[in-house]
């Protein structure tokens, strides 16, 4: 089965800036897979992402999707780091946004905003401003606006970066959830290596000046994960010790 996010020789500058943020960058993504992209600050790690979504323009290469095109449902969902709910609509209006121009009934849209609170476990909370949800809440409502279109790419920057430890634990393991009852194929950008070992089929490790890809390592670890086993815990810091 083909990949179903290609990205070949991809190079991104920023303004006029004479070197690159990276180049001559290679990735796959399969169907249904988890990736987690790592690295240090400042090597395009969410620049990246933006370019994968098509809210930035690389400089060079190619990037596309293997994925059949449907007016029923978007290609790519994103989530940022801060949910980015909008405060002058209730949650229930937050989910349903991104499905406005998508070829769906009124019925069929209701349907698919319930169905991702339930999802994302925030059906009784549906109705509140988002100033009255906690941050996790927040961040779980940006999680079920995005999975709302039905993307075939789930594309997650930093998403838990903002919320406190415990919170960030749980999140973590409701997106596993999430993505164990969607199998969506997702690529997901964080700092924390722990957090990228924990959750992701792979891990892929940009470092450099320009970045590129120094490492592309598959995380053998059977799932259900436990957090702070020593096997975990190994691979984590020898994917550290390649940045």
């Amino acid at each position: 089965m083909a990949p179903i996010l290609n990205i070949d020789h991809l190079s991104y500058h920023y303004g006029n800036n004479s070197t690159p943020v990276f180049a001559d960058l290679d990735l796959r993504v399969e169907k249904d897979e988890f990736i987690a992209v790592v690295g240090g600050s400042g090597v395009g790690k969410s620049t990246l992402l933006r370019c994968v979504a098509g809210l930035a323009k690389a400089s060079h290469g190619t990037i596309s999707l293997n994925v059949e095109e449907n007016d029923t449902r978007r290609s790519r969902g994103i989530v940022f780091q801060d949910g980015r709910l909008m405060p002058w609509r209730r949650l229930r209006s937050n989910v349903a946004y991104g499905l406005k121009g998508l070829n769906l009934t009124a019925e069929e849209k209701q349907a698919r905003v319930n169905d991702v609170l339930k999802l994302a476990r925030l059906e009784e909370l549906a109705d509140r401003w988002p100033h009255q949800l906690s941050g996790g809440q927040v961040q779980r409502g940006g999680i079920a606006r995005a999975l709302a279109v039905k993307p075939h790419l789930l594309l997650m920057d930093e998403p838990f970066s903002a919320v406190d430890a415990i919170t960030r634990q749980h999140l973590q393991d409701q997106l596993l959830a999430i993505w164990e009852k969607t199998r969506k194929a997702v690529m997901f950008i964080t700092h924390d290596i722990e957090e990228a070992v924990y959750l992701a089929d792979r891990v892929v490790v940009l470092s450099g000046s320009p970045a590129n890809i120094v490492l592309d390592q598959r995380i053998e670890l059977a799932r259900p994960r436990r957090r702070g086993s020593d096997a975990l815990q190994k691979l984590a810091q020898d994917i550290a010790n390649t940045l």
